[in-house]
């Protein structure tokens, strides 16, 4: 069965009829389906038909599933079924919650009010120590899995856990679980882990949301793996001044490379934050470990030695990082007077110069430079049915550089900016300070539709300051069929001259 597809919208899959996709990842497709039986909506999960081969991972994947249904945790959301169809096709059928996630809110509204961060991460917190009280560890917690309804927080994704007594890093299918930016070092190492590496992603994502920047910014996976396992990040006081300097001896002990030294659980670390932001003394010091014997002193081959296995650890998690990225096979865009920079791109898509106007990289090139090219009143006849029937087709990434733009413009100013640069309406998002590749950028999120007709594009686009001119790079997508993986990749890979 082909779970990527729209086509599956309006059929009948393990007794629930889809109605329309909501989200997309590399393991799974998550859809917004009626269950008649009950007359409710959920939120239907199919995984990617590749992790169902392995009978190991389809036995333990319905068993932890399982046991995720049966902790009863108001911010845990609720599991309805988990079970594989008459395909093979592993599904997991939960709540459906229509609100924004953590993601979501961050790229609008940037770095969130201490007030609201706290009422979040406690709902969050007591949600990850429930499922270690049950013996399963997360691995994947991160922004786009911790959903808003109103004051309301659930922590979603459980569906692909992990026992604590089993080795971190992959399944028995070789697929990778987990998110860089988040990584606790002893996932990275491929070490036995329990809830304390759910403690330390929870600390790089409460770090972002305080900051509205990550712990660990580098310019390719490798470089960031290896600063979650050498690297100490820049103090959260230093980021954003207001916070009190206790707050830094938290934030470091709860992002301690060792396990050992963070705190006990997940909300003790939430509230000794709390405490620390509201000037309360905090307990920072971890409880003695055992001494460890050591030799005299040690020479140079063993420090060597353990860097180097650190590296190669990185590197190997890298690759099967990249690997499982939509795509396996990527190209590289060199610089030209109209994009005077380089990025990464999927190979399988298509990149030309429209003269020196501007750049374009498409699975279908020709439609889109034609769209791009008409301005406000373009002509989408050509790529609506690319839209409406070939969604995972119209993607892209639209490169201009112009006097008009101004990284420092509000979501008001900026509209009317792009509204004289790209086609049709334009919708957009508060401006979010944030990178790409190697630069500080201002990134805005929004929609492009056509007044006529009703088509339309999401897009993610990063104005970064240059000189003589300010350039901007914009990932544009179905609405329904972003593809967040290949746009944070060629994000993260631009370089400008």
């Amino acid at each position: 069965m082909q779970v990527n597809d729209r086509s599956l919208i309006g059929q009948e899959v393990a007794g629930y009829y889809i109605e329309d996709i909501v989200g997309k990842g590399g393991m799974a497709v998550v859809y917004l389906a009626l269950d008649p039986r009950l007359s409710r909506r959920v939120a239907l999960k199919i995984l990617n038909p590749v992790l169902s081969v392995d009978e190991r991972f389809r036995q333990r994947f319905v068993l932890e599933s399982r046991t995720v249904a049966s902790i009863e945790h108001p911010n845990i959301i609720p599991i309805y079924e988990a079970n594989a169809d008459a395909d093979g096709v592993l599904y997991i059928a939960m709540r459906y919650v229509d609100g924004l996630d953590l993601r979501r809110l961050l790229y609008e509204n940037g770095p969130l009010p201490v007030g609201q961060a706290n009422q979040i991460f406690a709902q969050v917190a007591a949600a990850l120590d429930a499922a270690h009280a049950h013996d399963l560890i997360h691995r994947d917690v991160k922004p786009a899995n911790i959903l808003l309804a109103g004051d309301h927080v659930y922590l979603t994704d459980f569906g692909i856990t992990k026992h604590r007594t089993s080795i971190s890093g992959l399944t028995q299918t070789d697929q990778f679980i987990g998110t860089p930016r988040y990584m606790s070092p002893e996932q990275i190492n491929k070490e036995h882990i329990d809830g304390r590496c759910d403690q330390y992603a929870l600390a790089c994502v409460i770090y972002e949301a305080l900051s509205g920047r990550l712990p660990f910014e580098r310019d390719n996976d490798i470089a960031l793996l290896w600063a979650h396992l050498a690297d100490r990040p820049v103090p959260l006081s230093h980021v954003r001044p207001e916070l009190p300097p206790e707050v830094d001896a938290v934030m470091m002990r709860a992002l301690s490379k060792s396990p050992e030294q963070r705190f006990p659980s997940c909300t003790v670390f939430v509230t000794a934050l709390r405490d620390a932001i509201s000037g309360q003394p905090v307990d920072t010091q971890p409880r003695a470990a055992a001494p460890v014997p050591r030799p005299a002193r040690p020479g140079r081959l063993p420090i060597v030695a353990v860097t180097l296995v650190a590296a190669i650890a990185a590197l190997t998690l890298v690759v099967l990082i990249v690997m499982n990225q939509r795509g396996d096979s990527w190209s590289t865009y060199q610089k030209s007077t109209a994009a005077p920079l380089t990025f990464s791109y999927p190979a399988s898509w298509t990149a030309r110069n429209h003269g020196d106007l501007f750049a374009l990289t498409s699975p279908k090139h020709d439609e889109f430079d034609a769209l791009f090219v008409g301005g406000a009143g373009a002509d989408w006849s050509a790529v609506q049915p690319i839209i409406n029937d070939d969604p995972d087709s119209a993607s892209g990434l639209y490169v201009q550089v112009s006097d008009t733009l101004d990284p420092a413009a509000s979501d008001e100013q900026m509209k009317t900016i792009l509204e004289g640069l790209l086609p049709g309406k334009v919708e957009l998002g508060k401006p979010v300070q944030d990178r790409a590749g190697d630069r500080d950028a201002t990134r805005y999120d929004g929609s492009l539709h056509d007044p006529r007709s009703g088509s339309g594009l999401g897009f993610v686009s990063y104005v970064i300051d240059r000189q003589p001119k300010p350039v901007l790079v914009l990932y544009f997508c179905a609405r329904n069929s972003c593809d967040d993986a290949t746009e944070r990749r060629i994000a993260q890979s631009v370089h400008v001259f």
